[in-house]
């Protein structure tokens, strides 16, 4: 008892600095789709991210060093931004399985596999169905004006917006660790964050068809000697912008429902306004 003790003091904490995380973040943001592949997809970029911090826990194991190694060289695939708190997460649980924690293989495999569908349907979420539209509403807003710092503008908010929140979801998820993390899941937190994200998503989408998306009709209905304008006598008085949503949600449709590639669907549409313009109703 007393000998075990006396290893146990001798023995030094393995500790990971700040600039180990964050150099671990940086490997994972610029190449964790540089070796993107359909075997294993974004693991092997998730090894290289974690390559200096396994080296650092185990540089004094190399049995187990190739062991970690191998480790996370399972199919790892999640929305590389918002899942970064996963491998923040990951990076806890091996420096306390380096400084004696029991924690097994499959234990780490098993966050790794449980966190990256949901974190990936969360990432996807607020980063394409939200952050980018609203983004992209600023640029377009500019650009349509001819003001050149319309892509500019968008690109300097992405890029601000992006690597400001993964690099404080990444920390989070080292800071929290398993318990953390379980906590979260445990909760409606996630649940609230999608919901408002989704709707806020649609609500910008809406907005963004009002502005962007025109499309009117000069058709003039005769009936005896009364005439009656499709557009301003009759699809304004039911419905203020009918045409705009109808091309919008038929566009929805052939995207979403019927898995129409864009290009095709492009194509559809063009059709549409060279059939209906021929005819002088759009």
């Amino acid at each position: 008892m007393e000998q075990s003790l006396e290893n146990e003091i001798q023995k030094p904490k393995k500790e990971l600095s700040k600039r180990d995380v964050t150099r671990s973040f940086w490997r994972w943001t610029f190449f964790s789709h540089a070796n993107y592949n359909y075997e294993r997809l974004e693991a092997t970029g998730l090894v290289h991210s974690l390559s200096p911090i396994i080296k650092k826990l185990y540089a004094d194991d190399p049995e187990e060093y190739r062991n970690a190694l191998k480790r996370h060289m399972a199919f790892f695939n999640t929305e590389p931004h918002f899942g970064g708190i996963i491998c923040g997460m990951v990076i806890a649980m091996e420096e306390d399985r380096a400084n004696g924690a029991p924690i097994t293989d499959d234990a780490i495999n098993g966050i790794k596999t449980g966190l990256m569908g949901p974190f990936a349907g969360i990432g996807d979420t607020l980063w394409q169905g939200t952050l980018t539209p609203i983004l992209l509403a600023f640029g377009v807003s500019l650009g349509s004006d001819g003001n050149l710092m319309g892509p500019v503008v968008y690109g300097l908010l992405m890029f601000g917006i992006m690597f400001s929140l993964a690099y404080f979801v990444w920390m989070q998820g080292y800071k929290m660790g398993k318990a953390g993390i379980e906590k979260i899941l445990s909760s409606n937190i996630l649940q609230y964050l999608i919901t408002g994200a989704s709707a806020m998503g649609a609500i910008v989408l809406g907005a963004l068809t009002a502005n962007f998306v025109s499309v009117s009709s000069p058709f003039v209905i005769k009936v005896g000697a009364v005439k009656l304008g499709l557009q301003e006598d009759i699809l304004d008085k039911l419905f203020k912008g009918i045409l705009p949503l109808g091309i919008t949600l038929l566009t929805l449709y052939l995207l979403k429902n019927r898995k129409m590639k864009s290009t095709r669907v492009m194509l559809i549409l063009v059709a549409i306004g060279v059939l209906f313009g021929a005819l002088n109703i759009f």
